[in-house]
């Protein structure tokens, strides 16, 4: 007996996951899942953030590239353990927020770290010699202090992020620059506290905010499918995942050294405890 072809006639919506410290590689997944969910077609897309946020360049262009794609498209953010700093960044990029009442969220603002290993290398009796085209060209130089000037230099630098910060997160959620400013000193708070400031629109799970993203192009939430969009993984490391949580807190701590490393010295929307 030959049975009747029935097509697949059940809708999706697009996911895509951001998760650990926001860098290049984040921004370049990231930016080609969002060409993916446009080229597809997807009435919606469900962002899950779960990032203490990251590097203030690589926030940017993905934030920039939401604002584009939610002129087209639907966009609902959802907020997982954490959705802090640059992660907030990236969210108000969506038309609406999804938090938790747990989630960690919060930490507006600009942070600069630099390695001092000036009393170290003395006492290994290691110094440098520097030849440089101005006084300012190895600002925040490991073997040395910070110098007055270049402590003001580095704050101005600072600030203006910090401006480019608030502005974002006030047009991204209707909020006047005053009042972003009133909760943006870097303080954390719970997804709880973000509601009552406006930084979210509900709160609830990831399942409430799919459900609401289907909502919004009128599609019924219990006969709509999530495609999750995302690069696809060399064999060996779908065979090996979650079989080793070991495996996994080593590889967290050498992607958190990683990251450290190669952005020591660099303005970050990053909460880092």
């Amino acid at each position: 007996m030959i049975w009747p072809f029935k097509p697949n006639t059940k809708k999706k919506i697009a996911k895509i996951e951001i998760n650990g410290a926001i860098g290049s590689s984040t921004r370049v997944q990231v930016l080609e899942a969002l060409k993916t969910v446009e080229e597809k077609k997807y009435p919606a897309l469900l962002l899950r953030i779960d990032s203490p946020g990251g590097t203030v360049a690589d926030s940017q262009e993905i934030y920039s590239a939401l604002r584009r794609l939610g002129e087209k498209i639907k966009i609902v953010a959802s907020f997982g353990n954490i959705s802090a700093s640059g992660g907030v960044y990236i969210g108000v990029g969506a038309n609406h927020i999804v938090s938790n009442p747990g989630t960690i969220t919060g930490s507006v603002g600009v942070i600069i770290r630099g390695n001092n290993l000036e009393k170290l290398l003395d006492k290994v009796g290691v110094s440098f010699q520097v030849i440089k085209s101005g006084p300012y060209k190895d600002i925040l130089s490991f073997d040395r202090n910070l110098t007055p000037e270049e402590t003001d230099i580095l704050q101005q630098l600072i600030d203006s992020s910090y401006e480019q910060f608030v502005q974002t997160v006030a047009e991204g959620r209707n909020l006047s620059v005053e009042t972003v400013k009133s909760f943006a000193d870097g303080r954390i708070f719970s997804g709880e506290q973000a509601l009552k400031l406006g930084l979210v629109d509900r709160l609830g799970s990831e399942e409430d905010a799919r459900r609401w993203a289907c909502e919004l192009v009128k599609l019924d939430p219990e006969k709509t499918e999530c495609d999750t969009i995302e690069e696809p993984k060399p064999l060996i490391n779908r065979l090996l995942n979650g079989r080793s949580q070991v495996k996994s807190g080593v590889g967290s701590a050498i992607n958190w050294l990683e990251f450290e490393m190669a952005t020591s010295g660099q303005p970050l929307w990053l909460y880092r405890p």
